[in-house]
């Protein structure tokens, strides 16, 4: 009995990849119009379609809205009984029926012709009402349904899906859509902070700061140590630079030697290539040097050339905003 559930679960794949790999060879010039024909849309993308087209619809609007299109989806149903005023000059329309036939998408047509609104149509059926009415056509159609009695749609939302996705992504291309503006659109939760928090955000300054001067007694960084609950401290020269850091795990490196050097210079057993970076680095990447490098706290600096820091940036910090 598994082994049968195993081999329709397999079955199923199979069937909704041949379906997405066939649209590869339908992608050309019709593909290409309905890319620049959104892009020249001075309004929205309002995509329409009922039943389980409709929920995929909505699925690719929110894709869109998020990656740089304003969309937004109409119902047809509600289309019909008023919901068509939500629809204005400059818009562009996305109609989806598998069949292209179907009431409540072929109602609305009109309309959208009358108002003069640029049509995509995307269909199983080239020979459909929907299809002959779009300025543009896609075809979505499959060779079966992953159903075996080919009623439920499966390999046909799979691929109306996949299409939708192929327009959303060309769209973000051709606009030089970026992941801070991504960040914009998704700003809660930890993608947005992973993508809009930076390091100055979070960074510790001034008086916040464990720093000493390099002829300071390792028993007196113990105490600036413990007083900025950090685990380190950097080490300064004369002129504010850093030139090296001593953290607990220093310490306990120098304790294992047998130092008893209490009363010794902390120049003499400090790291002296502490790990650095910029202010206006995304918060994320701190994230990711402190994990590379086996650490938990950074220096920030104003650029690459600076050499006296303007803040540290503990893992903490990051725990706590969200980032990790």
């Amino acid at each position: 009995m598994n082994q049968d559930i195993l081999q329709t679960a397999k079955n199923v794949l199979k069937i909704e990849a041949d379906a997405i790999l066939a649209l590869i060879d339908r992608i050309g010039e019709p593909f290409a119009e309905a890319v620049a024909m959104i892009l020249r849309c001075e309004g929205r993308v309002v995509i329409t379609g009922m039943g389980k087209s409709g929920h995929i619809c909505q699925k690719v609007a929110a894709t869109m809205a998020s990656t740089g299109t304003p969309t937004l989806f109409l119902h047809p149903a509600e289309g019909i009984h008023g919901d068509l005023g939500m629809l204005m000059k400059g818009d562009v329309v996305i109609a989806v029926s598998n069949s292209g036939e179907t009431e409540e998408i072929t109602r609305i047509l009109p309309v959208i012709k009358r108002m003069g609104l640029p049509l995509i149509a995307m269909s199983g059926n080239p020979r459909s009402a929907l299809a002959r009415a779009g300025d543009v056509f896609l075809d979505i159609s499959i060779k079966e349904e992953a159903c075996p009695l080919g009623l439920a749609p499966t390999a046909s939302t799979t691929a109306t899906l996949a299409m939708g996705d192929a327009l959303a992504v060309s769209l973000l291309i051709e606009r030089g859509f970026q992941p801070e503006d991504f960040a914009l659109f998704h700003p809660g939760g930890a993608l947005g902070k992973r993508l809009l928090l930076r390091v100055e955000d979070l960074m510790h300054v001034d008086d916040a700061m464990p720093l000493v001067r390099t002829d300071t007694l390792l028993r007196e960084a113990l105490f600036e140590i413990t007083s900025k609950k950090m685990g380190i401290t950097g080490v300064v020269d004369a002129d504010g630079a850093l030139v090296g850091v001593f953290s607990d795990g220093d310490l306990r490196r120098s304790l294992e030697k047998g130092l008893d050097g209490l009363n010794r210079p902390i120049s003499e057993v400090m790291s002296k290539r502490p790990k650095r970076i910029l202010r206006s680095n995304l918060a994320a990447k701190g994230l990711q040097k402190m994990e590379e490098h086996v650490i938990t706290s950074l220096f920030v600096f104003e650029s690459e050339e600076a050499k006296v820091p303007v803040g540290i940036l503990h893992m903490h910090d990051l725990l706590k905003a969200g980032v990790v």
